[in-house]
Formats: C-alpha cells, structure tokens, sequence
C-alpha cells in the first residue's frame, strides 16, 4: 500500500531529518546551551572523521551543544556515508543533486536546534569537503539556518546570486589541497564579498585535504575575536541613534 495522495503529499512537505542514530553528541552542557555546533563529514566517512575537531571545540565552547553528524545515505564506495552521489563535482548535474539533499540537511539542522533549545542565530554549521558544500549551499535559503557558516576544504555546487546578510561565513582551505582546489575558496569569498556578504577566508600553506590542528587552531581564532558584520551595523546604528538624542 503505498498511502493516499494526501498523506504522500504530507510526507513530502515534511522531510525527515538525517537518522539521530547516526550522530554523535561531543557535549551536552548542563542548563541551557549557549550555542549550538553541528560538523559534516566528507563523502565516504562517517561523524567519526569530525570528532577530533568537534572535541577541540567542545573544549573551547563549553556552553556549547556539540554534535558529528551522520550523512542520511550510503557512500557509493560502501565506505561511508554521504548526503548526495559525488561524483562528476564540475558536471552540470552537482547543484541538483545538492538541491535533492538540502531538504534533509535543513531538517537535520531543525531537528538539532529543538533537540539543543538553541536558535539559528546562535547556530554554527561547520563541514568539511561535502559536508563544507552543503553547509555553504544552506546559507543560500531565504532564511539563514545558522548564524555561522564553517566551509573546511569546501566549495559552492554553485557560486551563489545572493548571501544572506545574517549569516557570516569563514572559510579555511589548504593550500596544497589536491581534491578540491583552493581556488573554489578564493572565488567563493570573492563572490560572497562583491554580495555584500560577511566572509572571512583563509588559505592555509602547505595544508592538504585534512581537518588538522593548524585548521583547529585558526577556527577557534576566527571564532573567538571576529565580530560578524551585521554585529558592527547594529553598534553603529546604536551609537548614531545616541549622538543624535544627545545632540
């Protein structure tokens, strides 16, 4: 029996996040989290491949709720997981094949934030080579699902026609990267800047394809001291709001 078209309908409009099961919780705080982080892993690994990352920041963060997510479906390699196929990454078909994942990833994220009690504004997703894709492709929803956007060795499927001004992107891509090339890094802070977007990128010399400490160390940084964009317009509209009554 395959439903009625009402419930199929239903079923549709409501994408089911990718399986809990599969994820790994890194830290649960005591109280009320005052953040929430999610990693994704590359195509053909697993929410182990993120740990090492997510404890360094369970460790930095600890009003944060820390979550390695699993990808919903099997690598084709049988290896790992993935959220979409990933092969042909230049071919024309790469941006439907994200658009078919998105749903689920954006449930995925939902289903996190009302696990955790925290919102999109206080929401950082961070992905590494395809989990860096859909974690950049997310940002280009009407709304922002997160506040934070974390690409590691990622690219666009698409370099995108618009940014959303709630969300800051920091980007970090080895230099020496041989599967996904630095240059989609460098082009996709260029098209986030001449947006209007909030973006920070790094490119990282003699790095590789990995998720390392030097990656780490300088994610914390950028997490740590740099002020999202949207953050100094509200200061700046403050302080004229001020002059202005005292004047």
């Amino acid at each position: 029996m395959t439903g009625s078209p009402d419930a199929r309908h239903s079923a549709a409009s409501a994408p089911e996040p990718a399986p809990p099961a599969l994820a790994t919780i890194v830290q649960r705080p005591a109280g009320r989290p005052g953040q929430l982080i999610l990693l994704f892993h590359a195509a053909g690994a697993d929410p182990s491949e993120m740990l090492p990352l997510a404890r360094r920041l369970a460790a930095e963060f600890p009003q944060a709720f820390v979550v390695s997510v699993g990808a919903p479906e099997t690598s084709a390699s049988e290896t790992g997981r993935e959220w979409f196929a990933d092969e042909d990454p230049d071919g024309p078909a790469r941006s439907g094949r994200v658009a078919a994942a998105m749903p689920c990833f954006l449930a995925t994220i939902r289903h996190w934030q009302e696990v955790a009690g925290v919102a999109p504004e206080a929401t950082a997703v961070v992905g590494f080579a395809q989990g860096a894709t859909m974690a950049l492709e997310c940002a280009g929803e009407r709304e922002a699902p997160a506040g934070r956007v974390v690409s590691i060795a990622g690219r666009f499927a698409r370099l995108p026609d618009r940014v959303p001004a709630d969300a800051t992107f920091y980007m970090l891509h080895g230099k020496a990267d041989e599967v996904v090339p630095c240059a989609h890094t460098v082009a996709a802070a260029e098209r986030i800047v001449a947006l209007g977007g909030d973006v920070i990128a790094d490119v990282i010399p003699a790095a590789g394809h990995a998720v390392d400490d030097r990656i780490a160390d300088l994610l914390i940084e950028r997490l740590r001291t740099h002020i999202p964009k949207r953050h100094w317009a509200a200061a700046m509209r403050a302080t004229g709001t001020e002059r202005v009554k005292k004047s």
